[in-house]
């Protein structure tokens, strides 16, 4: 999964699957606070980039997401 990650940053991983999915999609793939509660870009970074779980499941998002652009 590193190598799929390699030069992507969190900010661009979370801007990407917030433009593909939504806010709301995203609370209901991964049930966390950031995407549910008030959601936005910034509160989300400060979230996972604190709590190490969340974090590699957004990344595991974004490596399984197929984006069409």
């Amino acid at each position: 999964m590193s190598n799929e990650l390699h030069g992507v940053t969190l900010e661009a991983i979370v801007t990407r699957l917030h433009a593909h999915y939504g806010w709301e999609q995203l609370g209901q793939r991964i049930d966390i606070n950031c995407f549910i509660s008030d959601p936005s870009v910034k509160s989300s970074l400060k979230f996972l980039r604190k709590t190490p779980w969340a974090r590699a499941k957004v990344e595991e998002l974004y490596v399984a997401t197929k984006f069409t652009d």
